[in-house]
C-alpha cells in the first residue's frame, strides 16, 4: 500500500494533471489517500510527481 498526500496546489497545472489527481482521491491540499501498489497507480503518481509525496506503509498480515 502506497499513501499518497497531495503537497502543493494543482492550481495553475494542466486540467490532465487536475484528473490524475481527483481519480486518485486527492481534492485539497494536505489530503492523504492509501492506495494499492499497481502499476497503474505508480503511472499516475510519475504523472503528477511535482505535486504529491508518497510514502510505503507496510502491509500487516
Amino acid at each position: 500500500m502506497l499513501k499518497v498526500t497531495l503537497v502543493r496546489s494543482m492550481i495553475g497545472h494542466p486540467e490532465k494533471h487536475r484528473r490524475v489527481l481527483r481519480g486518485m482521491g486527492l481534492t485539497r491540499l494536505n489530503k492523504t489517500v492509501e492506495l494499492k501498489d499497481t502499476p497503474p497507480i505508480r503511472g499516475m503518481i510519475r504523472k503528477v510527481s511535482h505535486l504529491v509525496e508518497v510514502g510505503e506503509l507496510r502491509s500487516e498480515k
